[in-house]
């Protein structure tokens, strides 16, 4: 009797022991099962931003891809989408009801400045992962106010400062005009223009023109970004008012120097629109392959990206960096999904997104990689520039950051 119960006893240790290691593996938050992991976005798919519904659509083929190859860790990747019209308003509705009533687990790479900007308190207050945010709003990475919401893209103060480098070191004398959006995209480009340029930023911007993404057109701002003397723009704008503000510049018979900000720098969706006569020599920064520069014709990244977009996005431009920005932020996000294993909970969601250590992503330029940490959620932080030769954006220059190349 007493070594069967000494066997009940070790049998019984051993059971708990396996029991207890098996919940530790497999701990799941809300929209997870042994089956599928259940993620939720907002998407501009009507709207102003309209011109970005490419954004989820690749996202939703990119995880419908890995669901025919089995998922991740086997399970499959339910991500619903909800159109927030670009509206904070509509943002705060669809985003509450994928979290109290879809019950996800997270939002993930939800889109825009301002509509991120209306769910960021809500999300950090209920515990929510706000992951991927697609916006360059510094905003974002602010670990200590808002610890459930982590970035992706290079910060707009980030990018502005890099052109203020460029500026002192080519063009130390021009006279910079600025259109910008009336809202954190605006604001933060203004901010890391003038913190670039230093003490000449006072001689050097000659001219602020704002505008609502409300507004049918904005000739009247270039016409006075114009009369203002400015030899040198900087667009910093979303798709549409950036094609008009180019073709505007065109028809004026205006020669300024150009920098597009890497909100509107698509080729499909800005400069194509614009004229690509118009648009021919324009200055960008970017992190990503051009999918029809030459240069990566043979690049195994680039190959797989073109066949993934011919298979699973028929019709779409492949050249769209819009498309090339999706593909990469639901890499990263699967990525991060599978790190998870088994312990789905989201506090390991957010774990995981803010301890990644040089991720290199098959569209992303060589020398840049993924890098966050628990202090600094920032993702991308390097560029490269590059000019718009009529064809496709030709890269120039080394990766750079805004301080000497250095993580910023």
């Amino acid at each position: 009797m007493r070594r069967a119960c000494s066997l009940l006893a070790v049998w019984t240790l051993t059971l708990g022991c396996t029991l207890g290691t098996a919940f530790a593996e497999n701990a799941y938050g809300p929209g997870v099962t042994d089956h599928e992991i259940k993620l939720g976005t907002n998407a501009p798919y009507s709207g102003p931003a309209s011109i970005y519904a490419s954004f989820p659509r690749t996202m939703l083929a990119y995880f419908a891809m890995l669901n025919e190859k089995g998922g991740i860790n086997g399970r499959q990747i339910n991500m619903l989408t909800r159109d927030d019209a670009y509206s904070p308003p509509k943002t705060v509705e669809v985003t509450r009801s994928l979290v109290e009533n879809d019950n996800v687990l997270a939002i993930m790479a939800p889109f825009g400045t301002p509509t991120n900007a209306a769910i960021q308190k809500y999300l950090n207050t209920n515990g929510v992962p706000q992951l991927l945010v697609q916006s360059g709003g510094t905003r974002w990475n602010d670990p200590k106010q808002y610890p459930w919401t982590t970035p992706y893209s290079p910060t707009y103060v980030n990018e502005s400062k890099i052109i203020a480098r460029y500026l002192l070191q080519t063009k130390p004398d021009a006279k910079v005009g600025i259109l910008l959006q009336a809202d954190d995209i605006g604001k933060d480009f203004i901010a890391g223009l003038k913190e670039g340029l230093g003490a000449k930023s006072d001689t050097m911007i000659v001219k602020e023109a704002s505008y609502q993404a409300t507004e049918p057109t904005i000739d009247s701002q270039i016409v006075n970004l114009k009369a203002s003397g400015a030899d040198t723009i900087l667009i910093a704008a979303q798709n549409k008012f950036a094609s008009m503000a180019i073709r505007k510049i065109h028809e004026l018979g205006w020669k300024p120097l150009i920098f597009l900000g890497s909100t509107a720098n698509s080729i499909a969706g800005v400069l194509a629109p614009a004229g690509l006569d118009a648009s021919t020599d324009i200055l960008t920064t970017t992190s990503y392959k051009t999918p029809n520069d030459p240069t990566w014709a043979a690049d195994r990244g680039m190959i797989d990206y073109l066949t993934f977009m011919a298979k699973h996005m028929p019709g779409q431009d492949p050249n769209d960096v819009i498309a090339v920005t999706a593909y990469t932020t639901a890499h990263l996000g699967a990525i991060i999904l599978e790190r998870c294993g088994n312990n789905l909970t989201r506090e390991n969601v957010l774990k995981q997104a803010t301890s990644l250590k040089g991720v290199a992503l098959p569209m992303l330029l060589p020398g840049i990689a993924i890098q966050s940490n628990p202090a600094d959620y920032a993702a991308i932080t390097q560029r490269q520039f590059a000019r718009f030769d009529g064809k496709t954006w030709v890269l120039f220059g080394d990766v750079i950051g805004a301080d000497s190349g250095a993580k910023d």
